[in-house]
């Protein structure tokens, strides 16, 4: 499930107040995309604080990514399947909570799924069309009902040699929500961005109605699929028509369903918003799989959730459930 989300949501000014409103924007590149604090022009002053969640987001990739030998969760997979392995306790609390979305999601929101990923060539960005027999030997190492977490001893065991885990599907959506809880007595008021595909609203914006975000349309560029106010809540959009390949006329996703091995379709873009970043991150990857009917399911249990869904050759999207923190300002 690991992906890279593009520019599906974007921070929108009324027409009528862009000449009499300013605003900052503090960003820097990390986990392969673009995060930026956004402050009213009022908060100046408060850019240190900006400059301190960024540091914080670099601290986080050093100790999530699989792209480097040095961190945390590159340790676990070269080590966890030979022996329980000691993991920081924050990285064990990330791994628990993807544990139990794995379990509630019915397994479509699963951080296993790399050796998949890699079948499919989407790891390496050289997308190939694998045989039955290697997505089958993948599938022996995918699941998150194989990862043994001992919360006594805050360690990880990988119940089978081959195993691996990739946080790609819900570290910027983490490393969103840990800097908002670090900068939020500071920040008042800001709105935390990860490559403009999942954002962390602090506070309620500058007129105390909500930050004004936009979902673009996946089909024009030039076109919103819808308009949202944000409080103090968070909203990730989860897309592929920029990330696919073909084979024999067939369009390919890349993002694939780890219970079945092959890429998703029926689904063109899910977003969703959530009380945490991390939740609406892997939400949104785990209705692409699921679809609506898990969306549909899971919203009814989960009262603080709202997705919305644009199946393929659609142009309408529906909405499952409601949030507290979240508006719409046009008929969906």
């Amino acid at each position: 499930m690991k992906h890279n989300r593009r520019s599906f949501i974007n921070l929108l000014a009324p027409a009528e107040r862009r000449a009499a409103n300013y605003w900052l924007h503090v960003n820097r590149t990390a986990m392969a995309c673009r995060f930026e604090v956004t402050m009213h022009q009022s908060q100046e002053s408060w850019i240190a604080a900006a400059t301190e969640a960024l540091d914080e987001i670099d601290r986080l990739e050093s100790l999530l990514t699989v792209f480097r030998d040095s961190s945390e969760v590159s340790f676990i997979n070269s080590n966890a399947a030979k022996e329980p392995v000691v993991v920081s306790a924050e990285l064990f609390e990330l791994l628990t909570l993807c544990k139990r979305l794995y379990q509630e999601t019915d397994g479509a929101f699963d951080i296993t799924s790399g050796p998949l990923t890699r079948c499919w060539g989407f790891l390496t960005k050289q997308a190939r069309f694998p045989s039955r027999a290697e997505i089958a030997q993948a599938m022996l190492v995918v699941g998150s009902d194989k990862l043994i977490l001992d919360d006594a001893m805050k360690n990880i065991r990988f119940a089978r040699e081959g195993m691996e885990i990739n946080l790609g599907s819900i570290g910027k959506g983490y490393a969103l929500d840990s800097a908002a809880d670090l900068i939020s007595t500071k920040l008042p008021d800001a709105l935390l961005n990860a490559g403009s595909s999942s954002m962390r609203a602090i506070g309620k914006g500058e007129r105390g109605d909500g930050w004004l975000v936009g979902l673009r349309n996946p089909y024009s560029k030039q076109r919103r699929l819808g308009v949202l106010r944000l409080r103090d809540c968070a909203l990730s959009t989860s897309g592929s028509e920029e990330q696919f390949f073909e084979h024999e006329g067939q369009r390919y996703s890349h993002i694939i369903d780890a219970r079945s091995g092959w890429p998703v379709s029926g689904v063109t873009s899910v977003s969703v918003v959530a009380p945490t970043a991390a939740a609406s991150d892997a939400l949104a990857t785990a209705f692409f799989v699921g679809g609506a009917a898990l969306a549909e399911r899971y919203c009814q249990t989960h009262s603080n959730v709202l997705a919305i869904i644009l199946a393929a050759n659609t142009s309408k999207p529906i909405t499952f459930g409601s949030s507290p923190g979240c508006d719409g300002l046009q008929d969906l």
